[in-house]
């Protein structure tokens, strides 16, 4: 069963997302902002300003996950303008950030990471991705921008919406299992094997 607000808030108060908001944001001092806060049936997160990289040809290699070579990433610099701090995304790239918000999901709950409309409508697309039972931790957020346009993707406002599923408690977490992705700090983290 995927699960609404009113539980959602009520997680929230013990910690499964820090910082919450219990609202859907829409603005902030009269400047329109990418939703983030508590939906009806979700939680939209914001992207951090911390860090974005973004995938970069280099000829002669091939991007190996078992055996990730971080130069093929290179930082991206956060900008900012009256409409707020945001990186650039280049056209037909592939890029990664890290979510402003920690997560601590519980052991009978797998959470969906999905896109938001107002991102996909630009040609920019989240990959979905889960958050399984009993992980912690920032997730790295995946975007990739199918566009022929350069595009923004806003620091400190919503980027994707989670979705909290329901089921009968797992008998082995990924917390007990030690998941190679536990606790993930708020940075970039890249493949593992």
């Amino acid at each position: 069963m995927i699960k609404n607000d009113t539980w959602i808030a009520q997680m929230a108060a013990k910690g499964m997302i820090v910082p919450f908001e219990p609202q859907l944001i829409c603005q902030l001092e009269n400047v329109p902002v990418i939703s983030y806060g508590l939906g009806s049936f979700g939680y939209d997160i914001r992207l951090s300003p911390v860090e974005f990289r973004v995938f970069r040809h280099i000829p002669g290699t091939v991007v190996d996950p078992k055996n990730f070579n971080p130069d093929n990433l290179e930082p991206v610099m956060l900008n900012r303008d009256v409409n707020g701090s945001y990186f650039i995304l280049p056209a037909h790239s592939y890029g990664l950030g890290v979510a402003l918000e920690r997560l601590a999901v519980p052991d009978n709950i797998t959470v969906l990471c999905i896109g938001k409309s107002s991102y996909a409508r630009v040609g920019l697309i989240v990959n979905v991705t889960p958050a399984e039972a009993g992980w912690q931790g920032h997730l790295t957020l995946e975007f990739s921008n199918s566009s022929s346009a350069d595009c923004r993707i806003y620091a400190n406002e919503g980027c994707c919406q989670l979705l909290f599923l329901e089921g009968e408690p797992c008998e082995v977490s990924y917390q007990t299992r030690q998941g190679k992705y536990q606790n993930q700090p708020m940075s970039v983290i890249t493949a593992r094997v």
